[in-house]
């Protein structure tokens, strides 16, 4: 099981951010930012707080992917 944060980097060049722009919008660490980036997981707290910001619902920020064998 996977997931993708495509959703989320697209958002974020719409909102014309960063990804330290949206760190300190969260506030969260940079290692929190640099696992959606390599597609790991994080907590549903940071993905909340993330939907909060953009008033969005979750699927908006994230896709779920089928593991290819």
């Amino acid at each position: 099981m996977s997931f993708s944060y495509d959703r989320l980097w697209k958002k974020l060049i719409d909102e014309k951010m960063n990804k330290t722009d949206l760190q300190e919008a969260i506030q969260t660490t940079p290692k929190t930012i640099a696992k959606m980036g390599k597609d790991k997981n994080v907590s549903l707290e940071t993905l909340g707080r993330i939907c909060e910001l953009f008033k969005c619902d979750i699927g908006e920020i994230i896709e779920y992917k089928e593991k290819k064998d």
